[in-house]
């Protein structure tokens, strides 16, 4: 019997019922007007007798004990099977009292349980449901078996309320299956279950244990805003189409490990309250962890994206350690945030973290990957490195064949390409290539740390001809910003690369970049990694058209002479040059022809003698230019040379144009080799 607030739509017993107002609402059997319950013995036997396997059955509302519904069963049992087969069945508001076990039966129709209740615990173990099978806000007080269950038409178990443990194992769902808002108070299992169609389980709850280890989605899986209160298992299972979690709750552990996602899996808004394991998980499609909170472990030790992966407003409380994971292409952690201690180890073509929060401590070992930290913030110390090939627990390399990179791209090593709006007070870089790194409009640079390799960009190499004069450039560590900055400017030499980004970057900001991080290099000792970045700055202030003219054409012959102090060689060549001009200007104009000989004079008065000693001024060298050029002239010049490199006279006696010759040579060559020792000092100091 059941009892029901509204008038059932369809012709019903009306028997006399304590409490409901319409009587017994259970469906008459026709040609009577009372239900399968209520009619008499002979009259239940008549009916029985009338059916065969395969006929329609319809008992909606009606109350079936277990005697009454093996009688059912028996009446439509197939000779040639032993089992009940079922045409149309309609039972919507059915109630069944104690153990309903409907065997291997097969329903041939419909199969309609639409808000039926059933009290003890029932089986559908091993039935098949040819077309559409509805439990639609049914109830089910004690356990419920479809274990083995072949649901071929639509399926609903929308609304259903399962009060104990449920169980689908090995079940195939050959169409739709709908599982919205349905509620499992213990248990949900779905081992092995095969779903060929979409399954839509969103709003779900999940009170008990849902395990779905190897189930089979062969299209669309969804899981909107369902609620897992105990462990979620679905290890090992398969979705061959897009596998849809977002603003999912689970409260316990998520365990996805080996899992194989053929398609987008969408984890948007998704809360993990308790380990979120992905270990081994394959996504072939792009994983959305958008917005997802993971409370403690997030584990994808050896997951595999083969697409786009995505943590972007992502939060991780208490995560230790995320990865290490292989991402075919582009891994975005943008406006996500670390609240604990995290290292992170990825192996991607792209690492994205824009205005990504790191509130403690964290360790990034990368692999091939292009990171782009526009804008990131670091509460405490965060170091950037490139990582080692990542293994697993026993020592087998992660496979990262996957990772596609361009042609001239081989190495491992880890590349920033941006940091602006970064404060890097609290930033280290370890092995890290920066050859591409914008630095424009990031803070604190000079306490930016650099260790291990971190090469920079560099100047073009060898001669480069600029109109028909040949330039030469000594390699040197440059910015970026300077390299496209060259290369945009009017009649540049060819070498320079081609930056896209620093647009409006020019020497006026380049400056004050390049003094910052020479004091990085310098506060770690490194005095040659400075010297580059010196170079730099005194270029910048070479070039800048606002530094005041004097100074430029200061800074341009401090740079024509030594590079800025850095460049030995050219200070060296100058001095040769100098010491060359010199000698010939010794030995051409300098040197007299003879050397002059005192002549001493005197008068006798009385019987004293005053003498005087003269001697005469040198006499300038005659005879042809090649005339004067002899190895003892020769000789006597490079005297004069070597000591005016060390400020010291030569003692020689010099013709006026040599005395002036002297002096200037003392003035400049001692200076010229003071910049070629400061320039090798700069180069081997420590």
């Amino acid at each position: 019997m059941t009892m029901t607030t509204r008038e059932p739509d369809w012709p019903f017993c009306r028997q006399a019922v304590a409490g409901a107002p319409y009587g017994c609402t259970g469906r008459s059997v026709a040609p009577h007007s009372e239900c399968l319950r209520h009619i008499t013995d002979q009259q239940r036997d008549a009916y029985f007798a009338s059916l065969t396997a395969g006929s329609a059955v319809d008992h909606r509302g009606t109350s079936l004990d277990q005697p009454l519904l093996a009688q059912l069963l028996n009446a439509l049992c197939d000779p040639t099977s032993g089992d009940a087969r079922f045409g149309e069945a309609a039972f919507e508001s059915a109630r069944f009292q104690g153990h309903v076990g409907f065997g291997s039966a097969t329903f041939e129709g419909d199969a309609r349980f639409g808000s039926a209740t059933f009290e003890d615990t029932v089986g559908f173990a091993a039935v098949t449901f040819q077309k559409a099978a509805g439990f639609r806000s049914a109830t089910f007080e004690r356990k419920a078996t479809f274990e083995l269950a072949t649901f071929e038409g639509d399926t609903e178990f929308a609304a259903a309320f399962f009060k104990d443990d449920a169980a689908f194992g090995l079940a195939t769902f050959k169409r739709a299956a709908w599982f919205r808002t349905a509620t499992f108070e213990k248990n949900a299992g779905f081992r092995s279950a095969t779903f060929e169609r979409d399954v839509a389980l969103d709003s779900a709850t999940f009170e008990g244990e849902a395990a779905f280890p190897s189930a089979i989605f062969k299209d669309s899986a969804g899981f909107r805003s369902a609620t897992f209160q105990h462990a979620a298992r679905f290890g090992s299972a398969t979705f061959e189409g897009n596998a849809w979690f977002e603003s999912a709750t689970f409260q316990h552990s998520a365990s996805f490990g080996s899992a194989t996602f053929g398609k987008n899996a969408a984890f948007a808004s998704a809360v993990f309250e308790g380990d979120a394991g992905f270990a081994s998980a394959v996504f072939e499609g792009e994983a959305v962890f958008q917005s997802a909170t993971f409370k403690r472990e997030a584990r994808f030790q050896k997951t595999a994206f083969n697409g786009n992966v995505t943590f972007k407003r992502a939060h991780f409380e208490s995560t230790l350690l995320l990865g290490p994971f292989v991402c075919a292409n582009e891994v975005t952690l943008s406006e996500a945030s670390f609240a604990s201690p995290v290292t992170i180890a990825i192996a991607a073509v792209r690492l994205e973290c824009w205005h990504t929060r790191w509130s403690a401590t964290a360790e990034l070992r990368l692999r091939y990957t292009r990171v782009d930290l526009t804008r990131s913030v670091f509460d405490t110390p965060v170091t950037v490195a490139s990582a080692r090939p990542f293994t697993d627990d026993q020592g087998i390399r992660l496979d990262e064949t996957a990772i596609t990179r361009p042609a001239p791209w081989r190495r491992d090593t880890a590349q920033i390409i941006d940091l602006h709006g970064v404060d890097a007070a609290h930033l280290v870089l370890s092995d890290v290539d920066l050859s591409s790194c914008e630095f424009t409009g990031a803070v604190h640079l000079d306490q930016l740390r650099l260790e291990g390799d971190c090469p920079f960009a560099v100047t073009p190499p060898g001669i480069h001809w600029r109109r028909w004069r040949p330039v030469r450039f000594s390699q040197r560590s440059t910015l970026a910003e300077e390299q496209g900055w060259r290369a945009r400017r009017p009649r540049a030499v060819s070498g320079w690369r081609e930056w896209p980004g620093g647009r409006g970057t020019g020497p006026a900001q380049l400056a004050p970049m390049y003094r910052a991080l020479r004091k990085s290099f310098e506060d770690s000792k490194n005095e040659p990694g400075a010297a580059d970045f010196y170079y730099g700055e005194m270029e910048m202030r070479r070039h800048n058209p606002r530094t005041p003219r004097a100074e430029r054409s200061l800074l341009a012959g401090y740079w024509a002479l030594s590079g800025y102090g850095l460049r030995a060689t050219r200070a060296l060549v100058w001095l040769l040059l100098a010491m060359t001009a010199t000698l010939l200007g010794m030995m051409l104009w300098g040197l007299p022809s003879q050397t002059p000989q005192p002549v001493s004079t005197g008068d006798i008065h009385g019987h004293s003698i005053r003498l005087t000693t003269d001697t005469p001024d040198p006499v300038n060298p005659g005879g042809s230019l090649h005339e004067r050029i002899s190895t003892a002239r020769f000789e006597k010049g490079l005297r004069v040379v070597v000591n005016s490199v060390i400020f010291r006279s030569s003692g020689q006696d010099l013709t006026t144009a040599g005395t002036y010759t002297e002096m200037a040579s003392r003035l400049t060559e001692p200076v010229l080799l003071g910049l070629a020792v400061l320039a090798i000092r700069n180069r081997v100091k420590r």
